[in-house]
């Protein structure tokens, strides 16, 4: 493993733990410059094809939903641990769901459901750039329906 500061190749892992049901979390120390930082082990699975809107296909980009998630929780209290465990809910239940291919709206709707979940604010942002909200009126709807859902909660 070569250390993202200085690139030696020589890192001794200091400690591991199960960070969810598809990764192993490593800390390491690089021998060279003994800094310190994480690594997640993944078993390499058979990639998972997206089926866009247009009728193209795309690899499914774990870096783009924690992206997508990243950019609707910004200046929210969201940890970068609780978007990490997010995208690994969200890629573990299409894997559980679907074979190799999956829509761009069954992604969509699994991220929407999950940020739905972790912050109300970071859901509004999200759900205003993926249903395409045109008017404040869409705001105010979908506002009302977390209301209804915060009371009978």
């Amino acid at each position: 493993m070569k250390c993202p500061f200085c690139l030696h190749t020589a890192t001794s892992v200091i400690d591991s733990r199960e960070s969810s049901a598809e990764a192993i979390r490593r800390r390491r120390v690089c021998d060279g410059c003994d800094r310190r930082f994480t690594t997640y082990e993944r078993i390499e699975a058979i990639p998972l094809v997206v089926l866009k809107k247009d009728g193209t296909k795309q690899d499914f980009s774990r870096a783009k939903v924690f992206g997508g998630i990243l950019r609707a929780c910004e200046k929210r209290p969201v940890t970068r641990e609780q978007i990490e465990e997010s995208v690994n809910q969200i890629e573990a239940s299409i894997r559980k769901e679907h074979d190799v291919e999956v829509t761009s709206k069954v992604v969509g709707n699994l991220v929407v459901d999950r940020l739905k979940e972790l912050d109300h604010i970071a859901y509004v942002r999200f759900a205003s750039v993926y249903k395409g909200f045109k008017n404040p009126m869409q705001f105010a709807k979908e506002v009302e329906k977390l209301k209804k859902l915060k009371v009978s909660a």
